[in-house]
Order: structure tokens, then C-alpha cells, then sequence
């Protein structure tokens, strides 16, 4: 991690907990498709932070969004610039499908909770219009359809659109909405809106290939057949199991005795889970036990395992 890097992360967990928010460790102890884990009531976030969000891969960024999706949370990239062109504060930008903004407008939202309204897209920048206020507001105030269209600046055919939801308007036509209306024609962008079936085809057909290459993840794969399980390359853990009847989630890594790192990213298990409210275990290929605060399971003892519930039953 780069120094500017470095310090927007520190700057960002520092307004997050102002703001209240319970933030996770660092993620660090191998590559990671997200930076840390933040919580503050029902808004849980995912976020990665980098100095070019362009520099955030297809295949980093299906895994941000399938791990989003498997514990409702928000994923959001916080850098600088795109390419070579730097990011405009208050505005939201994408990245496949993923909102990215600047340190000072992750700042803006969490200690200021003041949400952007302008969106960046490839023909430039755009609002989102609340079509419902505005024909409310333009029939209190007498005015014709073409009346106001005029006074905006827009056609009728384009005034139609935004009050129907159906298209979306300059920053000056918007702009010129609100002045003209004299109400809040303009929809601000929830950061924290959380992934709806955006995970693609391909992130299960990795998960799939992961699985079936890995002997221990397809003996939980088999016998979890009737609940969730994802599987992550990007990420301190290996795997994530959801309950759909009881709404309990386990994080689970899968590791070697030996292995470097491990303490590191036994702690990131840790932290990670107590934020997502999530039940952390360790699967061990080797018979010694890391001497960690987590519930560790003999990869041999999976043939007892009937349901992911138990996995958390023979965990010692």
C-alpha cells in the first residue's frame, strides 16, 4: 500500500468511527479484494481503496460484489482519480457496477451525511430526477408541461421522461429544475445501497472451478448443498456458508499448520466476522492447532459434517 493510499484509508477509519461506525482490521495478509469492513446499525460497507479505481480488475470486482451480496453489504471504492483524469468530489463514479468516490466525498458522507447527487457516466455527468415531485410540484404551480420545459430549457418530450423515471438530466437542466420548482427535484445516491443479484455467471462458474480444484471445500460443498456457500480468492478467508432459515453466517478459512502469515489473517478472520456478525472457524489440513481465539475443525472431521451448522458444532 502506497503512502496516499495509506493515508486515505487511516483518514476514512477515522471518520467512520466519529461517525460511530465498528471498523474492521485492515485486511492485508494476502491479497484482498477489500480493505476493511465497517458497521453502523443496518449500513454495512465493504471498501477498497486505491489511488486509480480504474486500476480495480473485472475479476476483483465480481468477488467484491458476490461477498457483498452473501452478507448484504454496500461495496464502494474510495481513490483518487481514473486513468490519469482525477476524480471530482461529490460526484459518484462506477466501476463495474460498483460506486467509487473520493476521500473527501466518503468524508462528506459520513460526518457531514451529506449524499452527492451528481453521477459521472460515459457521456459525462448526470442526475437522477424524482419525477413523482416534480409533476406535483408543476401542478400546485399551474404550469403547463411545455410551460416548464421551456423555462428549464428542455424539450416536452424530455420533461416527460424525467417525470416518468426515464431519463436522466444534465447537471444545468437539473439545476434548473430545482431553481424553477423551488423544490428538491433532484435524487441524491445512496453509497450504501446494496447489490441486488448483480453477481455474474462467471464469479459462480470461478467459485464452481475453485471448489471442485479444492478437496476441503468440496467436502463443505457437498454437504451444503441446500444452503449458500461462496467461495473467495480475494479475501483473508476462503469461504462463506449462509442459513437461509436462521439467517446465520459462517466465514471460514482453510489453512495449513505452517503457513505464513496465518496469525495475521486468523485476526482479519476475527475482525472481519465480528463486524459482518458473521460465525468465524478455522479448517486445518495439519493436526496442530494455531493458538488463536477461534473455533478450529480437523479437515478429516468433515466426513461428520451433515449441515454447516455443524460445522460450528464440531469446532473445538
Amino acid at each position: 500500500m502506497i503512502h496516499g493510499e495509506k493515508k486515505s484509508l487511516e483518514t476514512a477509519v477515522a471518520s467512520l468511527k466519529e461517525a460511530g461506525f465498528a471498523v474492521s482490521q485492515t485486511c492485508c495478509s494476502r491479497p484482498s479484494c477489500f480493505d476493511l469492513a465497517a458497521r453502523k446499525g443496518e449500513k454495512l460497507v465493504f471498501a477498497k481503496f486505491l489511488p486509480d479505481v480504474d486500476s480495480f480488475s473485472q475479476s476483483d470486482s465480481l468477488e467484491l460484489v458476490g461477498l457483498s451480496e452473501c452478507v448484504s453489504a454496500a461495496p464502494l471504492l474510495i481513490g483518487e482519480k481514473t486513468r490519469e483524469t482525477p476524480l471530482e468530489d461529490d460526484t459518484v463514479y462506477s466501476r463495474y457496477n460498483i460506486h467509487a468516490v473520493t476521500p473527501k466525498t466518503f468524508e462528506n458522507i459520513i460526518i457531514g451525511k451529506t449524499h452527492p447527487l451528481i453521477q459521472a457516466g460515459p457521456g459525462g455527468y448526470y442526475v437522477d430526477i424524482d419525477g413523482k415531485a416534480v409533476k406535483r410540484r408543476r401542478h400546485e404551480l399551474g404550469l403547463s408541461v411545455g410551460k416548464t420545459a421551456e423555462i428549464i430549457g428542455v424539450s416536452r418530450r424530455t420533461l416527460y421522461g424525467y417525470e416518468r423515471g426515464m431519463a436522466k438530466a444534465s447537471v444545468t437542466a437539473a439545476y434548473n429544475m430545482i431553481h424553477t420548482l423551488g423544490v428538491p427535484a433532484a435524487k441524491t445516491v445512496n453509497v450504501f445501497e446494496k447489490p441486488r443479484n448483480q453477481r455474474a455467471c462467471r464469479f459462480l462458474a470461478t467459485a464452481r472451478d475453485l471448489i471442485a480444484k479444492h478437496k476441503i471445500l468440496f467436502k463443505i460443498f457437498e454437504k451444503s448443498s441446500r444452503y449458500r456457500l461462496s467461495t473467495f480468492r480475494k479475501a483473508p478467508f476462503d469461504f462463506v456458508v449462509t442459513v437461509p432459515e436462521s439467517k446465520k453466517k459462517i466465514i471460514g478459512g482453510v489453512a495449513k499448520t505452517k503457513e505464513q502469515g496465518l496469525d495475521r489473517r486468523i485476526d482479519e478472520i476475527l475482525s472481519v466476522s465480528r463486524i459482518v456478525q458473521a460465525y468465524p472457524i478455522l479448517i486445518m489440513e495439519g493436526k496442530e492447532l494455531p493458538n488463536r481465539n477461534i473455533s478450529c475443525i480437523h479437515h478429516e472431521e468433515l466426513a461428520k459434517i451433515r449441515n454447516p451448522e455443524d460445522l460450528i458444532s464440531n469446532a473445538t
